[in-house]
């Protein structure tokens, strides 16, 4: 019989954004014999996508139906808000709309509202013009769509609290910020997780680095050939008297050949409105000033032949965007299509988020997730938006992996 050394965690989870901590709750919650740990590299949980994205709870209504992200959407929002109100989380389900300017958007509008039928997008709704002044006032419109089970919240204190939840769960657990995974020592039945403040030994590990999750799963000897490459996007917020013209949220409709969402309002929970994002590469993977640079996020991003591939195809789409970055004139341009009363004394500069695309060995978009597993390890490679609305949904398949691949008992 082989005796397996005492190791002083069963399950160490990389990366303290809302998925890692959403995986790190279920986990305990099935498995609550389990010792786990959540290592952060910042001194702070959910500093980059979990605490720089819109903030937005999503209803499903883009994705395919079937996918995992229409899936985890679902569930996950249902249960998001229930911890929300459980938890004294601030949100509130005020609904958006998405907006046809031009009859040419029409016919994309109709697929999506198709798509959402088939997700089951409770509400979903067809509006005319005069529907849209009564929801949005100051928003003009030839037709849209009404999607009254969207909504937003606070997602950083949502890591907050599923955080406290783990580190309260058992004096096994811990949850610790400023530790910087640098390798792993892996030996026959554990690995030594080496960090900026010494070495720490599991038996399990799972990757939710998010921007940094490639990196991770190829410090695992995981060769899955995605490579993340980063993408900036900026925000400019309307001024106070200008922020009373948007009630709630407002999308264009997309453009069905780019993978982005176009330029939107959207009401934070925090008040005020933000107008964004553009999406632009980003020379630095958490680079969020327009001048961040990093030698080797940048070389790591233009020596792989898909980020040039994902260049040749949208090329006239990203010239757009940066165009847009350094003109103001240029986003009113875009903001006007919806709300035709704003002027540049309107805007004034916002935040920035960067968003972890996932290509292929082959270039292509992930467009779904994706999680790799190995005998002790489980890595998520690809977790975009939804994933914030759907961490928990995520977490509970995370922990259904953990359970079957690492024989977790409870």
């Amino acid at each position: 019989m082989v005796m397996q050394a005492r190791t002083d965690f069963d399950i160490v989870i990389v990366g303290g954004g809302i998925v890692g901590l959403a995986s790190a709750y279920k986990i305990a919650q099935r498995c609550p014999s389990v010792r786990l740990a959540v290592l952060e590299k910042e001194e702070r949980l959910a500093t980059h996508q979990t605490g720089r994205n819109s903030g937005v709870i999503h209803s499903g209504l883009y994705y395919k139906p079937g996918s995992a992200k229409a899936r985890t959407c679902a569930a996950g929002r249902e249960e998001l808000i229930a911890f929300a109100q459980r938890n004294g989380i601030a949100h509130d389900l005020c609904g958006k709309i998405i907006v046809a300017t031009d009859e040419r958007e029409l016919p994309a509008m109709e697929r999506i509202f198709q798509n959402g039928q088939a997700n089951g997008i409770a509400g979903l709704a067809k509006i005319g013009p005069e529907r849209i002044r009564e929801i949005e006032p100051s928003v003009t419109g030839i037709a849209g769509l009404h999607v009254p089970s969207a909504g937003i919240i606070d997602f950083t204190g949502v890591a907050t609290a599923l955080a406290e939840l783990v580190a309260t769960r058992s004096a096994g657990n811990k949850v610790m910020t400023d530790h910087q995974v640098r390798g792993f020592d892996k030996h026959d039945f554990y690995t030594n997780v080496q960090t900026n403040h010494g070495s720490i030994s599991t038996r399990y590990l799972v990757n939710c680095a998010g921007l940094q999750s490639d990196r991770v799963a190829r410090m695992d000897g995981v060769g899955s050939g995605v490579r993340i490459v980063p993408f900036r996007g900026d925000y400019v917020e309307l001024t106070p008297a200008a922020a009373q013209k948007i009630r709630n949220l407002v999308y264009p409709v997309p453009d069905p050949a780019f993978p982005f969402l176009g330029v939107h309002f959207t009401r934070m929970i925090t008040g005020g409105v933000e107008c964004g994002p553009n999406a632009v590469f980003a020379f630095k993977r958490e680079g969020y000033a327009k001048t961040d640079f990093s030698i080797r996020d940048t070389y790591e991003a233009l020596s792989h032949w898909g980020t040039w591939r994902l260049f040749l195809r949208y090329w006239r789409y990203g010239l757009g965007e940066y165009a847009r970055t350094f003109s103001r004139k240029l986003l009113l341009r875009q903001l006007l299509r919806l709300v035709p009363s704003l002027a540049m004394e309107d805007l004034r500069p916002g935040s920035a988020g960067v968003r972890a695309q996932a290509l292929g060995p082959r270039g292509e978009l992930l467009d779904d997730f994706k999680i790799e597993t190995t005998k002790n390890s489980i890595h998520v490679l690809n977790a975009p938006s939804p994933a914030a609305t759907a961490s928990l949904a995520i977490g509970d398949h995370v922990a259904s992996l953990a359970a079957e691949r690492f024989g977790l008992g409870g």
